[in-house]
């Protein structure tokens, strides 16, 4: 699970830079605030912080809320992923499609906070599918590397190496 959340906070990013380039290219009136922006602060309405929150610690909350986000449904997707007998490639964009159809048609509306994806228009809806097959596919191949890094003792980049560091003082 840990390593799906860590994977889930670095697909987000690549994500997010896709919502934003995706977002400048919408119509003027298909420019309101993405998703992430929409959720957080319809949160801050219902908490009744809202008006105390400046513009840098509303964007600092829905970084904070779209990453934390990302890395629980990361977390889901390596609790079962070894389980999908389809390859990375294709698992990792249907789990992104899964998580775009499961929070916009479902739980979000359920839960009053975002109208559903049917409500908003289609390049909306086209740019926060692509921006999911992009988590997805980062997610998967994430995954797949830092768990074959965990399994992997012969050639182990981040867990160490056989000879000691530069830096410690070599027998003679």
């Amino acid at each position: 699970m840990v390593i799906g959340a860590l994977a889930g906070v670095v697909a987000t990013g690549p994500m997010t830079v896709v919502m934003i380039l995706l977002h400048r290219r919408l119509p003027r009136h298909e420019r309101y605030p993405l998703p992430p922006r929409e959720i957080t602060m319809k949160l801050a309405r219902k908490a009744g912080v809202a008006g105390e929150l400046t513009q840098e610690t509303r964007s600092a909350a829905t970084l904070l809320a779209h990453f934390g986000y990302g890395a629980v449904c990361g977390a889901i997707y390596a609790t079962g992923a070894d389980r999908v007998p389809v390859g990375a490639g294709a698992k990792g964009p249907l789990f992104g499609l899964l998580v775009w159809a499961t929070s916009y048609l479902g739980l979000l509306p359920g839960a009053g906070i975002l109208s559903p994806a049917t409500k908003h228009p289609a390049r909306r809806n086209a740019l926060m599918i692509i921006a999911h097959l992009v988590w997805g596919a980062v997610l998967a191949v994430v995954t797949e590397v830092f768990l074959e890094e965990t399994k992997s003792t012969a050639a182990a980049p981040l867990a160490g190496s056989i000879l000691p560091h530069r830096d410690v003082n070599r027998p003679s």
